[in-house]
């Protein structure tokens, strides 16, 4: 497991280099991220050739981490699993060991942690950094670290010095190098999704890169240490319908965050995932069933998404029509009426703006009328993370976090829209829910 010492320290470029170094080499890599991420897992299914998967302890439950873990890890040589912010955090109001940490994770995994430490501003301090990290929770198997943004040859000499008494192993050191430094947009990444090219450009050179400056005989080791850890298969979903039910998913540049274990829910429940992209489709699917919309960066390409006057005509239509549609967060923007004053879907009674103020968090959520995915009454488990605010907010969901509880969203009986982001790795009853329901409405014209 690659954890940092606190957001940003480059775990990211770290645990993500790893896998194409290891995959270079003829590994077969399973790729997972601890937390609600979905721009990271892109940048790991790149590298690892396959997708990454999500391990959120509070989304999905305790008891489902092991086995979606082993989900990700099955019929590879090894599993690199990135960490969420720095290791001991977690759920905000938890113990100060973090619930849905990175240590969390670890422990239910019995994995080892490879530390990445930001060194550029350091140099004996690093030894207190390091002893404390691994003398905080005594339960955790901290097997190494890697030293990052290192400035020269008698920096990186300086740092060995100051870590050598307290025997933790050094498995890298890796120098600045703005090459190696990917854009950034609001707390993470800009997504794969919007420059694959170069992406994978810079993933060769970070390859090599990590392959030069890293130990991998030495972190293979560290991986293969982790223990066998007992687990019961959850019960997946079950086939709800006859027939193949086809659901148009909105991808591309404009909404590239999908779990891909929601995708695979839905499909174990009888789904056939249709793909369109509504900066180009002139209109959804022929035959789509139902409507799902992620999240994404809607508001960079809503002049795009606002000239495309034929889709978003279409979309109004057959949802109002009573078209089985899910939409969380960009979703949510797209089917409102405006987004900063230019035109969406207009099915939401809402206009949506972009703002500065953050709203991030864990959320449970009960839902107060009947909905495609769950029943009036049903409580889920989500989170929250936008720049933006919706004008009403809606009433639909009954909402309640660290900072006080709300209500938003829109709800009826073919539609949810709000923006709660989902996983349902551990929720088949959710995907069967959806795909019941839209298997059992005739299609709208």
């Amino acid at each position: 497991m690659i954890a940092g010492t606190h957001s940003g320290v480059g775990k990211t470029t770290v645990a993500t280099g790893l896998m194409a170094a290891f995959a270079q080499r003829g590994l077969r890599i399973g790729a997972a991220k601890v937390g609600p991420d979905y721009i990271d897992p892109g940048y790991h299914a790149l590298a690892a050739g396959r997708p990454s998967r999500n391990l959120d302890a509070w989304l999905c439950g305790e008891d489902a981490i092991v086995g979606l873990a082993h989900r990700a890890a099955d019929g590879r040589d090894l599993l690199v699993v990135e960490g969420v912010m720095g290791l001991f955090d977690g759920a905000a109001g938890s113990s100060p060991a973090g619930f849905a940490s990175t240590a969390h994770v670890a422990r239910l995994l019995d994995a080892p942690i490879v530390l990445v430490v930001d060194a550029a501003a350091m140099s004996g301090s690093v030894a207190a950094l390091v002893h404390g990290f691994a003398r905080f929770d005594p339960t955790l198997r901290l097997a190494g670290v890697i030293l990052n943004r290192v400035g020269s040859d008698s920096h990186e000499a300086m740092l060995r010095e100051a870590l050598a008494p307290g025997e933790m192993p050094v498995l890298g050191v890796l120098r600045r190098d703005g090459a190696l430094t990917w854009r950034d947009r609001h707390l993470g990444l800009v997504p794969v999704v919007e420059h694959p090219a170069e992406v994978l450009h810079a993933l060769d050179r970070l390859a090599a890169t990590i392959g030069r400056s890293c130990d991998l005989p030495a972190i293979e080791a560290v991986a293969r240490s982790a223990g066998a850890v007992a687990f019961a298969p959850a019960r997946g979903p079950s086939p709800v319908v006859a027939d193949r039910v086809a659901l148009a998913v909105a991808s591309g540049p404009a909404f590239s965050f999908s779990y891909p274990d929601n995708l695979e829910a839905l499909e174990a429940a009888g789904a056939e995932i249709v793909p369109f992209d509504p900066l180009t489709a002139a209109a959804l699917p022929t035959g789509a069933r139902g409507l799902i919309i992620g999240g994404g960066f809607p508001e960079v390409y809503a002049a795009e998404l606002a000239s495309n006057d034929q889709l978003r005509a279409d979309v109004h239509r057959r949802v109002k029509a009573g078209l089985v549609t899910w939409a969380e967060c960009g979703g949510l923007l797209w089917l409102s009426r405006t987004l900063d004053g230019k035109s969406m879907a207009g099915v939401l009674p809402c206009a949506a703006t972009m703002g500065d103020r953050l709203t991030l968090g864990y959320r449970t959520a009960t839902v107060l009328s009947d909905s495609p995915l769950a029943t009036a009454g049903t409580v889920l488990h989500g989170h929250e993370f936008h720049y933006s605010a919706i004008d009403p907010a809606g009433d639909a969901l009954a909402l309640s976090g660290r900072t006080g509880s709300s209500r938003g969203g829109y709800v009826s009986p073919t539609l949810l829209a709000s923006y709660l982001h989902l996983h349902l790795g551990a929720s088949p009853h959710l995907a069967e829910s959806f795909v019941r329901q839209a298997g059992r409405d005739p299609v709208p014209g």
